[in-house]
């Protein structure tokens, strides 16, 4: 500012471009993350895609793209296109509409620029020949970027409040865009400095935060290590290869114990006729029956996409030493389970069941439910394990 006599909306703009910047290699970095994201609930699409242990090849390269990125990308863009709205309007917006004069512009297009192409040779350096996208997830590489965003944001926000309350020049009654850029403009100009420093020093002592998170008893998250895909062996001689009805296949995802693992779904579906009752009260009737239609065809459409992407293409290969589910479609192993790993062993039937002549076993493990959904016969899996499932007894189990 001293050197080139700029006015502070040009800082806080070119500083409001730089958030921009770092944003767009984020995502970009999110996108070829080498690491799964883990999602704390088995969420619809998106608890399906963390499961397929595969990723979208690079031609010519050796990224990938993680289906488990994909969901985190669907929410990430928008949300951090809302942050970067939300701190431009707490930051230049409370600053003034003043536009700064032309050389000043022609620097801050200059600086951005030249922070552009900063930022991207240590993200092609670092992150990608270096290898760093190996340790990475979608969720920790745009992490940050929501954490600067968010603390930028509402520190301006509350700076321009209190600063606004504070001065003679504005009345209780008055907006804050009424008060005088020259008050609030100083005090957010040494906040954005200092929450860039305080940021820039983390990323330097990030690796002795980390050991500190480690070593204590919070959990701050600086010691989180993305989850990685442990290798699954397959079976050596394979004595049965089962795979669910297609039946099952189809409509499965719609029973009511699907819906209940889900219920999601409703809230989609009542959001829909929530909106259907706006237009309602207008009388406007071929609407209302038009979203009325759309509540019930989105939530369907939805739960049978989720199923068809966790069994459509499973094989279950059911030897005497394990049962491997095996993924035809992105052709890798799911999941492996051998009979002294398993805690529980169940048969769920239900007028779905019934209709087609299958039979769903869930078995139980020490982490998780793996279900074998409509399959005709189940006694090849029941067989391996040594105990009879719980449950309604099948037809081939008795």
């Amino acid at each position: 500012m001293v050197a080139f006599d700029w006015n502070l909306a040009a800082l806080v703009f070119l500083y409001w471009l730089e958030l921009g910047i770092i944003s767009f290699w984020a995502l970009l970095k999110a996108v070829f993350a080498g690491r799964p994201s883990e999602f704390d609930s088995n969420p619809l699409i998106g608890g399906a895609l963390a499961r397929k242990r595969t990723a979208i090849p690079v031609p010519f390269t050796g990224l990938g793209i993680q289906l488990s990125t994909l969901p985190v990308l669907v929410v990430a863009v928008p949300v951090l296109s809302l942050v970067w709205f939300f701190v431009g309007v707490t930051t230049i917006g409370v600053i003034g509409a003043k536009i700064p004069e032309q050389s000043a512009l022609e620097l801050v297009v200059l600086s951005s620029f030249g922070i552009f192409l900063s930022q991207g040779a240590s993200t092609l350096v670092e992150y990608f020949y270096q290898g760093d996208y190996r340790d990475h997830s979608a969720q920790t590489a745009i992490q940050g970027i929501f954490m600067r965003g968010a603390v930028i944001g509402v520190g301006g926000l509350l700076t321009a409040t209190f600063v606004g309350l504070a001065a003679d020049s504005v009345s209780g009654d008055d907006p804050i865009t009424a008060v005088d850029p020259t008050i609030v403009g100083p005090p957010i100009l040494v906040g954005i400095v200092l929450v860039k420093f305080s940021f820039d020093l983390g990323g330097l002592y990030r690796d002795r935060l980390a050991a500190f998170d480690e070593s204590s008893s919070f959990e701050l998250g600086w010691a989180y290590e993305p989850p990685t895909h442990e290798p699954i062996e397959s079976v050596n001689t394979v004595n049965e290869r089962i795979r669910p009805s297609v039946f099952g296949r189809l409509f499965g995802g719609l029973t009511p114990a699907n819906v209940r693992r889900h219920p999601g779904v409703l809230f989609v579906g009542g959001f829909i006729l929530l909106i259907s009752l706006l237009f309602a009260m207008g009388r406007v009737w071929d609407i209302v029956l038009s979203l009325v239609g759309v509540s019930l065809v989105v939530p369907i459409g939805l739960l049978m996409v989720d199923y068809g992407l966790r069994y459509g293409g499973v094989v279950f290969r059911v030897s005497d030493e394990a049962i491997v589910a095996y993924d035809s479609l992105f052709r890798t192993r799911l999941w492996r389970i051998e009979p002294w790993d398993e805690r529980g062993l169940r048969v769920e039937r239900d007028r779905l069941h019934e209709w087609i002549g299958t039979s769903t076993i869930v078995i139980e493990s020490a982490d998780r439910e793996l279900r074998v959904p409509h399959v005709y016969d189940p006694a090849p899996i029941i067989d391996m394990f040594d105990r009879q499932p719980t449950g309604l007894t099948t037809r081939t189990s008795k």
